[in-house]
């Protein structure tokens, strides 16, 4: 078993994360390394988040990914807003429509809906985005035309957003473009880049590998704050899909601690070294929402709490150091007594 030491396996996952050295991937191939980037409490954050990783980028980035499709923007994590790839959401969106929450008592009596309405319905809202994108109240007069639809009609411009999420999450719909600063909505039938959901069989297994390559050395908590608190995934089955992915699976020591990482990235995590790189990144970033809050050896637990409420994040190492605030041009880090002390600031 291949053992080392916490700074330099967050040093390989910096190098993962094109973080150090600062990478010169597309905007969407970040994303894709990242496996999803949260983009719904700030997308101007998100977007920092992924530029920071690329040298050379532009403003704009993201909102060219999207529009030339090689990303998309729907709701995943906890039913929040992401970027991710086609072919990324296709696996974890798989994962997130198997719950079939939307077959539960308490919605079908909410929204008066049975299980066996949910095809047509769906049905009806692909043929309405079928010639573009709609805001959702747009959407709502469009499907709610039909008379056994017409109860929907707060549900689908409820700000809440709640009725729309298992429709994107079963691949009918993701969000479009902004339109005079409200919300759209587009049809993923028609997306050149779709794959559509693979079994649920097939997406387990590459959503932990893919899970185990971006945050890894990763441990069981780790996995089941990504896939069973984010998407809702049973215990027994995480478990049953690392059994799957057999021997592309393989554990580290890391100061003493049993981690997964992936066979493919044991010669890099052999050769990391310690990193000293400082990197200010944006509030919510995936390199925190990866691994979770709770992992400190990424959040201190002095700095736990201010993370959590969004502040922006100075690294040091990998590990979230201090915050930082910028005013009139300034930048202003901050950190507490029992937080590590980074150098050079």
């Amino acid at each position: 078993m291949l053992s080392l030491t916490w700074p330099a396996a967050l040093a390989w996952r910096l190098g993962r994360h094109g973080l150090d050295p600062v990478g010169s991937s597309s905007a969407a191939e970040v994303v894709a390394t990242l496996v999803a980037v949260a983009a719904q409490l700030d997308p101007a954050s998100a977007e920092l988040g992924v530029r920071t990783r690329c040298r050379g980028s532009a403003p704009g980035d993201v909102a060219r990914a999207l529009a030339d499709g090689t990303l998309v923007s729907t709701f995943a994590f906890r039913g929040a807003v992401h970027l991710m790839t086609p072919d990324t959401a296709a696996v974890h969106l798989a994962l997130r429509a198997a719950s079939r929450m939307w077959e539960r008592p308490g919605w079908q009596s909410h929204y008066a809906l049975a299980p066996d309405d949910w095809p047509a319905l769906r049905a009806a809202v692909r043929e309405a985005l079928a010639d573009g994108p709609l805001t959702r109240a747009e959407l709502a007069a469009a499907v709610t035309a039909e008379g056994r639809y017409a109860h929907l009609g707060t549900a689908f411009t409820d700000p809440s957003a709640t009725f729309l999420k298992p429709f994107a999450w079963q691949g009918d719909l993701s969000l479009g473009p902004s339109r005079d600063g409200r919300m759209t909505l587009q049809g993923l039938a028609t997306h050149p880049g779709w794959p559509g959901l693979p079994a649920l069989e097939d997406a387990g297994p590459r959503a932990v590998e893919a899970y185990v390559r971006a945050y890894g050395p990763a441990s069981a908590a780790n996995l089941a704050h990504w896939l069973s608190q984010g998407l809702g995934v049973r215990q027994t089955q995480l478990r049953a899909w690392v059994g799957v992915c057999g021997e592309r699976l393989t554990t580290v020591s890391v100061d003493g601690e049993e981690r997964w990482v992936h066979r493919d990235d044991l010669d890099g995590l052999a050769a990391a070294r310690p990193s000293d790189a400082v990197r200010l990144l944006p509030r919510y970033d995936q390199w925190v929402l990866g691994p979770g809050t709770a992992d400190e050896r990424v959040v201190p637990p002095a700095v736990r709490a201010r993370v959590s409420r969004g502040a922006d994040l100075v690294l040091v190492g990998g590990v979230v150091a201090r915050t930082w605030t910028v005013a009139g041009g300034t930048v202003t880090t901050s950190c507490d007594a029992d937080a590590p002390a980074p150098r050079g600031l």
